[in-house]
């Protein structure tokens, strides 16, 4: 081998073995974001590092998570869904419903019970009507979903006929302000939901389909995969998971009420795309969701206790789903 040949090796070698250092530094730059702006935040924001203020934040982006986590699988399928937060509305006015309408003839256990099944069987029925939308009309679901951003919140106010509806047993308030072992009885479903779908996306042939839809719809057909099918599923799954949050949502407000989760659409997306996932589909991870709602549970937080006008907030998180996507295309070049 000649000496300039030899060079040109060494060149290369040298230059594969700093790519996976490259590459970790992506790929952990959210965690060191979030390490460094907490402890900003400890000194800069009265009361921010004491325990019932993480208490606080555990709790308020538990609700938001959830969804979080079924919108990655939407989003890594390259589609998308902008009904979440009437979807939660509508949940939370279906069990106030239900429970206030059965409970005198089968309890106040078995109407719950009964009326959490309805809300979630509703949500997944939305999920499922914009799949087959896609499917077979071709009906982007940004249109599906927006139009039934609208339909879910009217149908919501009209079941309480626009005025929240108190009809839950005072033993159902645990489940949205509740506490076991100290810790905010949402943030166990919450990190429950992330090992489940951890595990999902991972380590199933459904996750990897997913992936492999999202990355490249034509050729994933063309392995057999039906595409629709794991369109609809994930949207479906979305919709299941945003009705469980109105559930908790429903519980830590005592009512079911049409206004519940306005402008949750913003949170949940941005969440998503603050954690790696590309809007373009085929790249995301739960643990980079899990790591954007606890980045932007945080700032909120934060933004709160130094008295940031809520206007200044909303523009923060625009900015945040700006740079994020501006960051994950400079990534995707860097690794090119």
């Amino acid at each position: 081998m000649t000496a300039k040949g030899s060079a040109m090796t060494n060149t290369t070698a040298t230059m594969a073995a700093r790519q996976p250092n490259r590459s970790t530094l992506y790929r952990y730059m959210l965690e060191m974001v979030l390490i460094v702006v907490a402890i900003m935040l400890a000194f800069c924001a009265p009361g921010f590092s004491t325990f019932s203020n993480l208490l606080n934040v555990m709790r308020a982006i538990s609700m938001l998570g959830i969804v979080a986590c079924g919108m990655t699988a939407v989003i890594i399928c390259a589609e998308i869904d902008l009904s979440v937060g009437s979807g939660m509305a509508l949940s939370g006015c279906i069990l106030a419903w239900v429970v206030g309408t059965c409970t005198p003839l089968i309890g106040s256990v078995a109407a719950v019970i009964l009326g959490s099944l309805a809300a979630i069987v509703a949500g997944m029925m939305c999920g499922a009507f914009s799949g087959i939308m896609k499917a077979a009309f071709n009906v982007p679901t940004f249109i599906t979903t927006l139009g039934l951003f609208a339909a879910l919140r009217g149908a919501a106010n009209l079941i309480t006929g626009g005025y929240p509806l108190a009809t839950f047993p005072g033993w159902f308030d645990f489940v949205g302000n509740g506490a076991l072992f100290g810790l905010p009885f949402p943030a166990f479903v919450f990190v429950a939901v992330v090992l489940v779908m951890h595990f999902v996306m991972t380590y199933t042939t459904f996750g990897r389909a997913v992936y492999a839809v999202g990355g490249n719809a034509e050729a994933a057909r063309l392995s057999g995969i039906k595409v629709s099918l794991v369109k609809t599923a994930t949207l479906v799954l979305t919709g299941a998971l945003a009705a469980l949050s109105g559930i908790l949502i429903a519980s830590q407000i005592g009512s079911g009420t049409g206004t519940t989760a306005t402008g949750m659409e913003l949170d949940v997306i941005a969440a998503t795309i603050i954690g790696g996932t590309s809007l373009f589909g085929g790249k995301g991870r739960i643990w980079g969701t899990f790591i954007g709602v606890l980045f932007l549970g945080v700032i909120g937080n934060g933004m709160t206790l130094l008295n940031v006008s809520e206007y200044w907030q909303y523009v923060v998180r625009g900015a945040l789903i700006v740079g994020a996507v501006m960051l994950s295309q400079v990534t995707e070049r860097g690794n090119a």
